[in-house]
């Protein structure tokens, strides 16, 4: 399953106006199937992150989104964007609408240049146990842009929660996979709250 993930980087102050016009902006038709629309609350500021499942049409969609002078419908808004597409992990269920969080972690990782293989089967191992505590919605990694990063991306209903079962994970020994940070160069964290239309939050 491919994903494209919009990050869009709004002026101090502006991301509720933002979300208001983005309601009507995206609408759910052929090659712009709408998963979800988040805005940031910890780690990197006045994001907000844009996640469509992608096909062959969502091309056209992109780039008619940036020949336009008001991208989305708040283009008086935008301080910057970027547009990367990912490739799931071949193990993950596609993502579908629905009620997951309302708090999302967002980590997304930059892996040394030969460590997408051996991140994939790691994972495919130890997921299993780690999903026993919580959901994991996405693992996913990009092929375009800047490679190889990989993004995952947990709900839950909280962060006292998340921060228990983190917590868990680790005491019960089920996570991180074993390993797995051999392969990793870089690492960042941001939590987002579902926009009152997403389809997933």
């Amino acid at each position: 399953m491919h994903y494209d993930v919009t990050i869009i980087t709004v002026r101090p102050g502006t991301q509720p106006k933002a979300l208001a016009r983005l309601k009507d902006a995206l609408p759910s038709s052929q090659g712009n199937e709408l998963l979800a629309c988040w805005y940031s609350e910890l780690g990197a500021l006045n994001q907000i992150l844009l996640l469509h499942r992608a096909d062959e049409a969502r091309i056209g969609v992109r780039e008619k989104s940036l020949r336009t002078d008001n991208p989305f419908g708040i283009g008086e808004f935008v301080a910057g964007m970027t547009m990367d597409r990912y490739v799931s992990f071949d193990f993950m269920e596609p993502m579908k609408a629905g009620e997951y969080g309302p708090v999302f972690e967002v980590r997304t990782y930059l892996l040394k240049p030969d460590g997408l293989p051996a991140t994939i089967e790691l994972w495919r191992k130890a997921v299993p146990g780690r999903a026993k505590l919580s959901t994991l919605l996405a693992a996913m990694h990009s092929v375009a842009g800047t490679v190889t990063r990989f993004m995952h991306i947990w709900p839950y209903p909280n962060l006292e929660e998340r921060g228990r079962l983190r917590t868990k994970a680790v005491a019960d020994g089920v996570w991180p996979p074993p390993g797995g940070p051999d392969h990793l160069a870089t690492q960042q964290a941001d939590i987002f709250l579902p926009a009152a239309f997403s389809p997933i939050r």
